[in-house]
């Protein structure tokens, strides 16, 4: 079973659908108990790094996710604030973040030739081959809205890059932990793809 933490933040509904369209087992909560009994975790999140960090301790379920995720080393996937949420902070607040991933959150510097935030489809490309990217082609592209971008220390962390007036981390993959600054639940046969293959990861 794959569970879909419900902290109050995030797309759920779009994230169930794509899972049920790749034949997993998948659900919605909010209890520590269906986490903790959860083959796979996935963390949504829209809006606001602060808020979103603020809702998920007001949750009570960091501590929780910490064992599954860090002790466990059970299979987490972020999406868009998920993914950010993964690092130790971003610019665009003061709430630490959960420091599962060695990355600060950064935000995009406006420029003339390009608006912020970054919104619509844009390519990604792999930085290594990696079971999570397989059946991925050049032609694979993917649904962003964001205006900040996660910034790993360690460039082996940076799993896939996108390019908007400047090269930056599209997704980031450190041992069990996975995320995505785009959103694959909303990215068509090529979320399906990554959903597909989280789904099937050993």
């Amino acid at each position: 079973m794959i569970v879909v933490v419900d902290y109050g933040v995030g797309n759920i509904a779009s994230v169930l659908n794509m899972l049920k369209r790749v034949g997993a087992k998948a659900k919605a909560s909010r209890l520590a108990e269906d986490i903790e009994s959860a083959e796979k975790l996935i963390l949504p999140g829209v809006g606001a790094f602060d808020a979103g960090m603020r809702t998920l301790r007001q949750s009570g379920l960091i501590d929780v996710l910490n064992q599954q995720a860090v002790v466990f080393r059970k299979p987490v996937m972020g999406v868009c604030l998920g993914a950010q949420m993964l690092g130790r902070g971003s610019e665009e607040g003061d709430e630490p973040g959960l420091g599962w991933i060695d990355m600060d959150i950064k935000r995009f510097e406006k420029r003339a030739e390009r608006k912020v935030p970054h919104m619509g489809w844009s390519h990604v490309s792999r930085n290594y081959e990696h079971p999570l990217v397989q059946g991925l082609t050049d032609e694979s592209r993917f649904y962003f809205v964001h205006g900040y971008y996660m910034s790993p220390d360690n460039d082996q962390d940076t799993l896939l890059t996108a390019d908007y007036g400047q090269k930056f981390t599209a997704a980031v993959a450190k041992n069990n932990i996975f995320g995505f600054q785009f959103h694959p639940e909303k990215s068509h046969r090529f979320g399906m793809q990554l959903f597909k293959n989280f789904v099937e990861l050993a």
